[in-house]
């Protein structure tokens, strides 16, 4: 009960604190409006803080969240007015406002411009046309492998857990994962994913797996004074070479879309400006 209110109330005070730019000081007050606090020129009334505070938080919850709000707002306002007061004499804060709308304008007509016309779907055939031909993108920094892992607490039944983890029936690793979620244990199951080599490395006792001795080790157990470790490393590419394919798939997906919406945005420029230019209202003047 107290860790749900703990977390409700830092739940509601992040709610808060991002709300903390929204609170106006131009509005004009109601006459029975009170001051919370005042940073010079700059007043923070009570009905600023209206509607910010979820119905549900205690009255307690609601005073020390107040609390902190009023903090970090005072803290805002004096950061504010030491920076107004430093504004360099040549900063043209007009200019950068009308830029930054610009900017903000044309970054969400591109994005509607790109959820219209782009074309998402990457087939197999191009992902892997794609990956042939790039293949120096796709470098390792480090080992990666394919492995099962299993490190179960000391208390779990070690003969039940050597059946299962040499077992070769179908169902061998379902029957694994249900150990190890009997015994809280930690595993590694997906005999198609790659890993970093470090993190595997994590789980096991220090030295166990490294880049030197991790084509060697295909298979091991171990224990210390608190758990079992069992591991079985099925295939690893060791770094400095190129990412098996299956590995760098998302990065290639999220590159060949990136490509296109740069080439979707400047083949929409181009027909744009040569379309104006045919209706003259566009003038080259030099």
């Amino acid at each position: 009960m107290m860790l749900l209110k703990h977390t409700s109330y830092l739940v509601c005070l992040l709610f808060v604190c991002l709300s903390l730019w929204h609170c106006g000081n131009n509005a004009a007050p109601k006459a029975d409006d009170k001051v919370l606090a005042q940073v010079y020129n700059k007043v923070l009334y009570q009905s600023n803080l209206a509607d910010m505070i979820p119905e549900y938080t205690t009255p307690e919850d609601s005073a020390l969240i107040v609390k902190a709000y009023l903090q970090r707002w005072i803290r805002e306002q004096l950061l504010m007015y030491e920076a107004e007061r430093n504004i360099p004499k040549d900063l043209n804060i007009d200019q950068l406002v009308r830029d930054y709308r610009a900017s903000l304008v044309r970054f969400n007509f591109e994005e509607q411009l790109i959820a219209q016309k782009l074309d998402s779907t990457v087939s197999e055939a191009v992902l892997k046309d794609f990956y042939e031909k790039n293949k120096d993108q796709f470098q390792l920094e480090s080992t990666i492998l394919k492995c099962m892992l299993i490190k179960a607490p000391a208390k779990a039944p070690q003969s039940e857990l050597n059946k299962l983890w040499y077992s070769r029936s179908d169902d061998a690793d379902a029957k694994l994962m249900s150990f190890a979620k009997q015994w809280n244990a930690f595993g590694l199951f997906d005999r198609e994913k790659w890993y970093k080599l470090e993190e595997v490395a994590a789980f096991l006792p220090k030295g166990t797996l490294t880049s030197e001795n991790v084509r060697s080790r295909s298979d091991g157990t171990l224990s210390d004074a608190d758990y079992r470790y069992y591991y079985r490393v099925l295939e690893t590419v060791q770094g400095k070479t190129t990412a098996p394919f299956d590995y760098v798939r998302e990065q290639a997906v999220k590159v060949i879309l990136h490509q296109r919406k740069q080439a979707l945005l400047e083949q929409w420029k181009e027909d744009l400006y040569q379309k104006e230019l045919r209706r003259e209202n566009v003038k080259i003047l030099q």
